[in-house]
């Protein structure tokens, strides 16, 4: 074979498979939008509880926006609408956990229970 075929041959199938993988994989901002503009003002500040690689529910998640649960207001549909919640809830139920949730909780774990003094 001939070195410009073969150059053109390698350059379609990277091409090809460059494309098979963008088409896969979204890129991460659109996968993760309403939690960028929504959630992570919260959950990424330390002000709620790091909530990626939790591996939550994605039916609990829908549930606590909906509803609100503890601290977490709740999110009417007019706020965040079913198609954004439900790629939203997705994506937090499927993420990794990201290096600044894993460095610093949000809630420190409790601590032992004070020792009682023998009478």
């Amino acid at each position: 074979m001939q070195p410009n075929k073969t150059r053109i041959l390698v350059a379609s199938l990277v091409l090809g498979c460059a494309q098979l993988a963008l088409a896969a994989d979204p890129p991460a901002q659109e996968r993760d939008r309403t939690y960028a503009k929504v959630c992570g003002f919260c959950h990424d500040a330390g002000v709620g509880p790091a909530i990626p690689g939790r591996e939550l529910p994605v039916a609990y998640i829908e549930n606590v926006v909906r509803h609100g649960f503890r601290a977490m207001p709740s999110f009417r549909s007019s706020e965040i609408d079913n198609a954004a919640l439900a790629s939203v809830a997705r994506w937090v139920s499927q993420s990794p956990a990201s290096k600044a949730s894993t460095a610093s909780p949000a809630s420190p774990a409790p601590s032992a229970a004070p020792a009682t003094k023998a009478q």
